[in-house]
């Protein structure tokens, strides 16, 4: 049994159908990139994993190490292990940093966390992720950059231990220095922890500091090619237009925009060939 199990999943936000019978398995010590052309899929299916009540499941399963989670509620999934490293991080006024993970962390524990080991290991990951010292005493994301909030997510993900971590755009926002940070902070994760992982992210720069077990694209809310990290660099390469040829997908001439001498794996518009 695969760690993380998703099963022909249909999702609709607004009564518009984005996922359409996905399936996909996962398991401990994998990380799947997500891949291919905005409005697609991909950020809907990380939220529906984690419950955002905006996208609502209309058919299939999600199994989370044998567990139901769709008859889950949010914090419920969190409990059980699973991070969702969001593309929008929310601004919290009046909740520092430090109370937010610290009673986040109590959640997920039986005893609470001592004072002093949680400012140590906060203290630490703060150093690793190499942010302001004051961080710890700031209020949740306001105030900060783009690159911070990316930063701050991270943080998160470190203190909290997931089992299993979705990162969505986590490297938007983020300069090539800082880029580093975050993806080492990450494998460091996975090093220590065997989680499983699904990445969505645009830049193959990025996958290339995360090293993907495998790759997937998604179109018109369906996978319509897996592979290995094979993938990715064929994709960075090649753009998409190969794939209209193999899995009758039609993919525009903007396939490749090249932003600083990267070619961006999901900026081009792609729908689906009628009949396809």
């Amino acid at each position: 049994m695969s760690q993380l199990e998703i099963k022909d999943l249909t999702v609709e936000i607004d009564g518009k159908e984005i996922l359409k019978g996905l399936s996909l398995n996962i398991d401990k010590n994998e990380i799947h990139a997500l891949m291919g052309p905005n409005g697609n899929g991909k950020s809907t299916l990380l939220a529906a994993v984690m419950g955002n009540p905006k996208f609502t499941v209309t058919g299939g399963s999600i199994t989370f190490e044998g567990q139901d989670v769709l008859s889950m509620s949010v914090d419920e999934r969190s409990r059980a292990g699973l991070f969702l490293g969001m593309q929008y991080p929310q601004e919290v006024a009046g909740v520092t940093n430090s109370d937010f993970l610290r009673a986040a962390m109590n959640a997920r524990r039986e005893k609470p966390i001592p004072l002093f080991s949680f400012i140590r290991e906060m203290e630490g990951t703060i150093k690793d992720l190499q942010m302001k010292p004051d961080l710890a005493h700031r209020f949740l994301n306001e105030g900060f950059s783009g690159g911070e909030k990316k930063r701050n997510e991270i943080v998160q993900m470190k203190m909290l231990k997931p089992s299993f971590a979705m990162l969505d755009e986590i490297d938007s926002g983020l300069d090539v220095d800082a880029l580093k940070i975050v993806a080492d902070a990450i494998n460091d994760v996975r090093a220590e922890s065997g989680m499983g992982m699904m990445v969505v992210s645009h830049y193959a720069r990025f996958y290339n500091l995360l090293k993907p077990t495998h790759a997937h694209v998604l179109v018109d809310g369906r996978i319509v090619v897996s592979g290995g990290p094979e993938l990715v660099e064929k994709i960075d390469t090649e753009g998409y237009d190969w794939i209209e040829k193999e899995y009758g997908v039609k993919v525009s001439e903007e396939s490749e925009t090249v932003k600083t001498g990267k070619i961006s794996l999901g900026a081009c518009a792609a729908q689906v060939k009628k009949g396809a």
